[in-house]
Parts: C-alpha cells; structure tokens; sequence
C-alpha cells in the first residue's frame, strides 16, 4: 500500500472551494496589481433579488484566508439584509487588503474600480470600515458601479446618519420586547467602537436620555463622543464588563465569543458591527442559556444599505430615514417569527430572508432585461466625469 502524495496547492483549493460552498456563493473573485499595491477580493454571494450591493471593506488582515472568510461572511450578510429588509438588491461584498490609513492612493481605487467595471453591473461597490466618500469617487473615475459618493456628484454622501437612526430604532424594538416598552430614557448602553455610525447612534440615545459607556482602540475616537455628548470613556479591554442593558458592538466582527460572552452583564446585544457572532449557531445559544436578547447585526444595521439603494433609485434623503425608521417593525416581526417558530432570532431572520429569495426567485425565472438600476447609474456616471 502506498501513500498517496499530498499537493499543497492542491489542499489549499479544496479549502476555497469548500468555503465556497458552506457559504453558497455565485461567485468570488480575486483582484491584484503589484504596481498599485492593489490586492482585493470580491465575493458575490447571491443575485436572486438584483446587483449584489456591499461595500469594499480596507483592512490590515492576519492572512489572505483570514480576508477570504471575512468577505465570505460579509457578502452572504447583505444578500439576507436586502433581503429581509425588502430591498431588490442581491449581496456582495469586496475586502482590499492593507493599511487604510498608510496605504491608499489614487491609482489603488481606480484599479480597483477597473476589476468593479469588469463584472459589468453583477456587483455595485460601496464604502466600508477603511473606505470613505473620496476613495468612492477615485472609483467613480472607472466605473459606473458604485455609491456612497458626495451629493456634489448625485450620491448620497456618508450612509453613517441611516445607518445609526436604523440601530437606534432596532434598539428601541429590542427593549419594547425585554422590557415592554421602548424607551431609552435612563438605560445604560456600552458601545464598542466610536466611528461615524457609533458618533452619529451616541447622538440618538443621549439625546433621549440614555447613559452612554463608549470604547475604541483609537482613544481620540471615543473621546470626541465623552466631550461631545457627554458619554463615558471605558477602556477597550474593559467594554465586556460594563453593567448595562445593552451592548452594542459597533467596530469589528467575532467578538461574541467563548471569552467575551462569559463577561457580559447586560439584557440587549443591539449594534450595526457585521458579523458579531464568531460561531453563529454556538454563540447565539451561549448568549440565549445567559438570557440575553440578540438583535441580529445584519437587520439592524441594514439602514446603510437603504441609504446607498435609494441613491441608485434617484436619492431623497427622507425617504431613506423613513425606510430605516421601519427597521424597528422588522425587529418586532423577526422576534415575533422567533417565538411562533420556536427559533433563535438570527435563524429567524435567515428564515424570513430565504423565504423572500424563494419566492422572488420563481418571478425571476424569467428574464427581462437589464437591470432596473443601470439608467440610473449612467445618469450619475456621466455627471461625474463631466
């Protein structure tokens, strides 16, 4: 008997494609320019309802895999955010690996917007953690395919202001559950994070009277929200043991976890950070055996991705706030599902996602041409590069 010789190359593709198919992509893509320094991955999950729509996260990560599972489990989060948020928009995300705050430049984003361009309208690209509004327009320069620019340019500008009245609205249904009544007033939250959606969502809650503990690995960050809205500055490695009725991971993902659950001492995880659970099905259970209620992370953040899709539709701001404002019906329905249908709250959540895909699905069957949103984006391409 002899033993059959293993090809490195070869384990390392059954990897992808087993990721692939645990995750149920269309499709990943793999983008790279030495000379720019450009090296990007873009992963389309799911096109059922229309263009997969995310956005393009920068980050420094540990490894290429590392990237890979991130934009895996970001791309399949949007294709059930649009979803269960009635959005006609299918998911797709993109990761570009680096230094977001040493590593961008022009020629990098434009040479991304190149290989957006390629995929022909399949996946529309969007800012993220790392990215902001002028890297979307450095885009903009080679590609129809992308949102989240300045008005100046018929976009929409930064989603953040959405994107927190959506969590903000999806907490107050998250307490009229624990609590029977909605109300802020006087409750104590610990916000992970302090970026735009966290500076904007620490708005919402002071003002109706909430007592607010806010951390970030970047102190000045944090410290802009104490001086600002007179919260209190926690140290990040202290956040988990905060007293308070909610949490709200508001940074990166994974950190609901064998360490960080066990520390936890509150009623609420309620936050727009992607991806919260490192294990969804383990870690969901830890936080339900502790009695704590989870506010799914891609419903309750889904208000950026109502923002960037009424830009594709001709953009009105109003709108947007009234369509994130509804999240908080959304909330109540997914815990409502959950109780009816004995389930967690994430796995109602995917539930009423995948109904929806299922049942639009057999509409589109039938194809019907481009799609809905491609005037719309020449109209703002063609006034960018005017």
């Amino acid at each position: 008997m002899t033993n059959a010789v293993v090809n490195p190359e070869e384990t390392v593709a059954l990897s992808l494609f087993s990721e692939l198919e645990k995750y149920e992509h269309e499709q990943v893509i793999f983008c790279s320019d030495k000379k720019v320094g450009l090296r990007a991955i873009i992963a389309v999950h799911n096109t059922t309802l229309g263009p997969a729509l995310g956005g393009a996260r920068m980050w420094q990560y540990a490894s290429d895999y590392e990237a890979l599972i991130d934009v895996l489990r970001l791309s399949r989060g949007m294709t059930y955010k649009a979803a269960v948020s009635g959005l006609n928009l299918g998911g797709g995300k993109a990761v570009i690996i680096g230094n977001s705050k040493t590593d961008k430049s022009e020629a990098l984003f434009r040479t991304y917007g190149r290989f957006i361009e390629g995929l022909g309208g399949r996946y529309i690209t969007a800012e993220d953690v790392g990215t902001d509004v002028r890297d979307m327009e450095w885009v903009r320069m080679e590609t129809k395919y992308v949102t989240g620019i300045s008005r100046a340019l018929g976009g929409s500008g930064d989603p953040s202001p959405v994107t927190a009245l959506g969590v903000y609205m999806g907490m107050k249904a998250a307490c009229s559950e624990r609590y029977g009544n909605d109300s802020l007033n006087k409750k104590k939250i610990a916000v992970q994070g302090a970026g735009h959606v966290a500076y904007h969502l620490c708005g919402y809650l002071r003002r109706e009277g909430a007592k607010v503990y806010v951390s970030d690995i970047f102190e000045e960050k944090a410290r802009r929200i104490v001086n600002e809205y007179g919260a209190e500055y926690v140290p990040p490695d202290q956040i988990y043991d905060v007293e308070a009725h909610i949490f709200c991971p508001a940074a990166l993902g994974g950190v609901l976890n064998d360490e960080t659950i066990p520390r936890l001492k509150v009623d609420i995880i309620a936050g727009p950070a992607n991806n919260q659970l490192k294990d969804e099905t383990v870690h969901e259970q830890m936080l339900l055996d502790r009695g704590i209620l989870y506010a799914p992370d891609f419903v309750i953040n889904a208000g950026g991705l109502i923002n960037v899709a009424n830009e594709l539709e001709g953009y009105n701001q109003e709108r947007a706030l009234s369509q994130a404002r509804e999240i908080y019906d959304v909330i109540k329905n997914i815990l409502a599902t959950a109780k009816k249908l004995n389930m967690t709250a994430n796995q109602a959540a995917i539930h009423l996602a995948e109904e929806r895909l299922a049942k639009i699905g057999q509409i589109k069957q039938i194809y019907a041409g481009k799609s809905q949103y491609a005037g719309r984006l020449g109209e703002m391409h063609q006034r960018a590069t005017a």
